[in-house]
């Protein structure tokens, strides 16, 4: 594996040394050699390579990446530019706009918002064509709550955006004494409307970092 730069590979160093992550790199050899399987292998550790350690501002956390040609690219509800705005992903737009009068983007690419510092980290990196969660079982739970366990320890103060149960059922790994958890429904259109919409996590993150000296997240992807 390439090295990822910016501070993680010092920080991820004991989990790529254990035994389950090993597991999970045998694993997806065989399944990126008899399936096909997103993001691409050259793409997977994206939300790294965008966002540097001690840049971490906010975590925006999924569940597994898009499992549609084209789409996922290693950033959790990214999507690549030229690509059709999945449900969620317009919803999201939607309550950027409504939150702080952003318009929507024009393509879904979420780089910019990597490289503004927000880790777009799924829980699961990985998925086989047109199977939702296959791999969810494969190891990367653990390697995932890992991740978040030691941007909590290490940064000193970021907002934690959870929208959905799974990515809920992740605020104990969180020091809520100095990270801010925001936590709604998800943005998919059959939960939307439970909380969702209103929840305004892009200005309370913002809000939330100004009041500990930190500059904020400039969410406006059309700049």
């Amino acid at each position: 594996m390439k090295p990822l730069g910016g501070g993680w590979d010092e920080l991820l160093a004991p989990l790529f040394s254990d035994e389950r992550y090993l597991r999970i790199r045998e694993f997806l050899k065989k399944e990126y050699s008899s399936h096909i399987v997103y993001p691409d292998m050259y793409d997977l550790y994206n939300c790294f390579r965008f966002t540097p350690v001690d840049r971490v501002k906010a975590v925006l956390l999924g569940q597994d990446p898009y499992h549609e040609p084209g789409q996922a690219h290693g950033l959790c509800f990214s999507v690549r530019a030229g690509m059709p705005l999945p449900p969620s992903l317009v919803n999201i737009f939607k309550e950027l706009q409504s939150d702080l009068g952003i318009p929507p983007a024009k393509n879904g690419d979420l780089t910019k918002w990597a490289e503004e510092g927000v880790l777009l980290l799924n829980t699961s990196l990985t998925v086989r064509e047109h199977m939702a969660n296959s791999h969810s079982k494969c190891g990367w739970g653990w390697f995932t709550d890992n991740v978040i366990r030691l941007v909590s320890e290490n940064r000193p103060h970021a907002a934690f955006i959870l929208w959905g149960g799974n990515a809920r059922s992740k605020k104990p790994l969180i020091d809520r004494t100095k990270h801010l958890v925001i936590e709604s429904a998800h943005p998919s259109p059959l939960s939307a409307y439970n909380g969702f919409f209103g929840s305004r996590p892009f200005s309370r993150t913002n809000q939330f970092l100004v009041e500990n000296g930190l500059p904020p997240v400039n969410w406006d992807l059309n700049r």
